[in-house]
């Protein structure tokens, strides 16, 4: 039978779970904010099903749970912000309360995020950056996953991108998504639930297809497009890794175990204010953004990115989070006072 809880009670039991390993009372709500968002808008591979796995990391010291991000502003327009090998959702919430006021002083901005960690959805960042006006890119690099095209050895991450632009009226038009056919979560999530991923999806360790999500583990994630989204990786790869000097995807440790060291990879994200007029950058961006949509969605169809992400957040704010029995039990066992002991 499904559990039905409230976000902000389901937010408390993430939070205590969190700091019983010695996550600080701050950086602990970040994580909480990230992964509750993610069970809202219904991607749950990065939501709740981490939350093991983070404890472990912080138990065993692959994350450290009360790290402090440190920040640098090297130029006006550009910010450099050291995790300092903690969680991603710290230094992240630094960078979104930051970089959209840049944008607007210089008309575009900058920032890079290095010696981090699994930074979630990507277009939850994306998309708060758009609240504040600004469009936003945002690229992230992440442990190996997808083996060059023809190759069969992982060498990059699934390597998340997304993208996001404010509208008037409307909630921001966000764009999420990774560089492998699917996100290498819903795969662990197969495996978690002991079922097959649909063909297509991976490659085993000796190149061949599979359905097995052990096997994908153990071989490659496919890359969107073929050699085009091989291509794409990466360019990801590079800007979200040598350009912030953080660890390549195939020498970062694996998000989901407390084998290695702290995974220190990556994040860039380019904020654009879209009200400067001029040569560059068009007026009326606003009325411009809306006719385009309304062109699009004429068609029968055809609707904008994201809406069905929309109409998950309100049914959750009708009927609270949906859980699995084993996902409660899970949560509310992790939150108890005596689970460091």
């Amino acid at each position: 039978m499904p559990v039905y809880i409230d976000p902000s009670d389901a937010k408390a039991l993430i939070v205590q779970a969190l700091e019983n390993v010695g996550v600080t009372s701050s950086n602990a709500h970040s994580v909480a904010n990230a992964l509750i968002q993610a069970e809202i808008d219904g991607q749950p591979g990065h939501g709740l099903a981490r939350l093991a796995a983070y404890i472990d990391q912080v138990t065993c010291g692959k994350v450290i749970g009360d790290a402090v991000p440190k920040v640098e502003t090297p130029k006006p327009s550009v910010c450099r912000i050291n995790a300092e090998l903690g969680f991603a959702f710290p230094a992240m919430d630094k960078l979104v309360s930051l970089l959209p006021a840049m944008a607007k002083a210089q008309g575009i901005a900058l920032a890079t995020v290095y010696r981090s960690h699994h930074f979630g959805q990507a277009g939850y960042h994306a998309e708060r950056i758009a609240k504040q006006g600004c469009i936003a890119l945002i690229f992230s690099n992440s442990p190996s996953a997808i083996a060059p095209w023809g190759g069969n050895t992982a060498i990059f991450g699934t390597n998340p991108i997304a993208f996001s632009c404010p509208r008037e009226g409307h909630p921001p038009l966000v764009i999420d998504m990774s560089m492998s056919k699917v996100a290498r979560g819903k795969v662990l999530l197969a495996r978690k639930k002991g079922e097959p991923i649909p063909e297509g999806w991976a490659i085993d360790s000796q190149g061949n297809p599979t359905t097995d999500a052990d096997a994908a583990i153990q071989g490659s994630m496919l890359p969107i497009g073929d050699a085009k989204g091989a291509a794409l990786t990466l360019m990801v790869e590079i800007l979200s890794a040598t350009l912030t000097g953080a660890l390549y995807g195939y020498e970062a440790s694996n998000f989901f175990d407390t084998e290695g060291g702290p995974p220190a990879i990556g994040h860039s994200v380019i904020a654009i204010d879209p009200c400067v007029s001029g040569t560059f950058l068009a007026p009326q961006f606003a009325e411009r953004l809306e006719a385009l949509f309304s062109e699009m969605c004429a068609q029968e169809g055809v609707r904008l990115p994201g809406e069905r992400r929309l109409r998950q957040r309100e049914r959750v704010l009708e009927q609270g989070l949906t859980l699995t029995d084993a996902a409660f039990k899970e949560l509310n066992d992790l939150a108890r006072p005596d689970k460091s002991q």
